[in-house]
C-alpha cells in the first residue's frame, strides 16, 4: 500500500512516500480504507524525536493519528462494526499510521462517522475531540458557570475546546491573533485577547480551570490566574510522575518526568492549584458522545486547509508553522 514513511527520527528529507505491506488484521480489529487523514503537530514531533523516550517507533513505520474512512474487513471477534461503515478514529499509541491507503484499528478506538460531516471533516476531529473531552470532562470536570482559559482558541485543539467549554455551560477565554479574533468569537470564546498586544495575566483573574498548550513560561502565568483550588491541564507537558505511572514508564523514564515537572508542580502546589499533564488516549466510545453533540449542531468542526496526499510535506510544514485555523486535512481519496 502506498503511505507516508519516516526511515529516520529527525532524517533530513523528513520522510518520504512509498509502498509498505498492508496491515494484517487481528481478531478485534478492523481495517480501514483511509478517506482522509487528520495532520497534528505531535506528528511533526513525533518524527522529529520528540517523544521517542515514551513513544518509541521502530522504523520504518507510517505517521498519522487522525483517520476517516470506510472498513473494508473486520477481525473474527469485532461486534459493533460492519465492512461498508464510514468510521473516524485516533488510533492508540504505537498503532498510528493513518497517513497509507489502509490500517487497522482496535475496534474500541473507533467511531461511526458523524454523518453530516464529509470524510475530511471527519478527519479533522478524532485527536483534537477526544483531548478536549478528556480535559474538559475527565480530568477538569468543568461546570456550568466555571471559568475556563483555553490558550491558542484559533488552533485545532482549541477551536473545539472552546465549543466544547460553552456547550458545558462555561464563560471561556481565549487567546488569539487579532486576525482570528472573529473565528474564536464565532465559536462562542466570551473574552477574546490579542496574545501579540495585551497580557492575559494582567486581565484574567480568578478562573476554575486553565487548558495549556503554550510554552514553560505561559504556563508559569497561567498558574497564577487560577482560583485557589483551581486546575490547570497541560497538553504540551512537562510530563508528569502520574503520566509515568500510566504508561508503565521504566524506572529512568519515571526519574526524568519527576524531575522535569517538579519545579511546575512545587510551584503550583504553594498557589494551592493543581497540576496535571495530559497525553490523549484512544477512545471510540468518547468518539460516539462527541457524535452525538456534532450532530446536534453543538459543535462543529474548523478545518483550515485539504491538501492532496502527495502533498503530505507541504501540509505538514504549514501545522508546523502555527498559521493554521482549526486543522489541516490531507485528502486520499
Amino acid at each position: 500500500m502506498k503511505a507516508f514513511i519516516i526511515d529516520k527520527y529527525k532524517s533530513k528529507d523528513g520522510g518520504r512516500i512509498g509502498q509498505m505491506p498492508d496491515p494484517q488484521l487481528q481478531p478485534d480489529e478492523v481495517l480501514v480504507e483511509v478517506h482522509a487523514a487528520g495532520i497534528n503537530l505531535l506528528d511533526s514531533k513525533i518524527r522529529n524525536g520528540e517523544f521517542k523516550l515514551i513513544l518509541p517507533y521502530k522504523a520504518p513505520f507510517v505517521l498519522g493519528h487522525d483517520v476517516a474512512g470506510v472498513i473494508t474487513e473486520v477481525g473474527a471477534h469485532v461486534q459493533q462494526f460492519k465492512v461498508g461503515d464510514a468510521v473516524y478514529a485516533r488510533p492508540a499509541d504505537h498503532r498510528i499510521g493513518t497517513f497509507a491507503d489502509f490500517i487497522a484499528i482496535k475496534e474500541a478506538d473507533v467511531a461511526l462517522k458523524p454523518e453530516k460531516l464529509s470524510m475530511e471533516e471527519a478527519a479533522s476531529i478524532p485527536l483534537v475531540g477526544l483531548t478536549a473531552w478528556q480535559a474538559l470532562i475527565e480530568k477538569g470536570n468543568l461546570k456550568k458557570g466555571q471559568k475556563i482559559f483555553i490558550q491558542a482558541g484559533s488552533g485545532g485543539v482549541g477551536t473545539f475546546a472552546i465549543q466544547l467549554a460553552k456547550y458545558l455551560g462555561a464563560t471561556v477565554a481565549t487567546t488569539t491573533s487579532a486576525a482570528n479574533m472573529k473565528l474564536v468569537k464565532s465559536l462562542g470564546a466570551d473574552v477574546v485577547i490579542d496574545y501579540k498586544k495585551d497580557d492575559f495575566e494582567e486581565i484574567l483573574h480568578g478562573y476554575d480551570l486553565v487548558l495549556n498548550s503554550q510554552d514553560g513560561k505561559t504556563l508559569e502565568k497561567s498558574l497564577r490566574m487560577l482560583k485557589p483550588g483551581g486546575k490547570l491541564i497541560s497538553i504540551s507537558g512537562p510530563p508528569d510522575p502520574e503520566f509515568a505511572k500510566e504508561i508503565g514508564a521504566p524506572w529512568f523514564v519515571k526519574l526524568i518526568m519527576h524531575l522535569l515537572s517538579s519545579g511546575v508542580r512545587k510551584k503550583a502546589k504553594r498557589l494551592n492549584v493543581g497540576f496535571t499533564f495530559l497525553f490523549m488516549k484512544a477512545n471510540g466510545a468518547q468518539l460516539k458522545e462527541i457524535n452525538s453533540l456534532i450532530n446536534s449542531g453543538a459543535i462543529r468542526p474548523v478545518v483550515d486547509k485539504i491538501f492532496p496526499f502527495e502533498s503530505i510535506k507541504e501540509a505538514l510544514s504549514y501545522v508546523e508553522s502555527g498559521r493554521a485555523k482549526g486543522k489541516v486535512v490531507v485528502k486520499m481519496k
